[in-house]
């Protein structure tokens, strides 16, 4: 039997350079920023790639999120 690993929180800070390489790409390419929670170690850059799928999952579940929130406030001229 394996002994269970400590539970590690990451915080995400930002995701960098998310980039395709044409406007019909099914796969992004970028830099997943995090910091371990609660951590003084310094923060990890992760290379990433994303499927054009998991953008748009992301995009409508992170938009629903944020309509909920009473603390966002939609910017009209967009």
């Amino acid at each position: 039997m394996i002994a269970p690993m400590a539970e590690t929180v990451w915080e995400i800070l930002t995701l960098r350079g998310l980039a395709a390489t044409d406007e019909r790409a099914e796969e992004f390419t970028g830099t997943l920023v995090i910091h371990r929670v609660g951590s003084g170690e310094p923060v990890e850059s992760v290379p990433v790639r994303v499927k054009r799928s998991v953008v748009t999952e992301l995009h409508e579940t992170l938009g629903r999120l944020l309509m909920r929130s009473t603390a966002f406030k939609p910017n009209k001229g967009r």
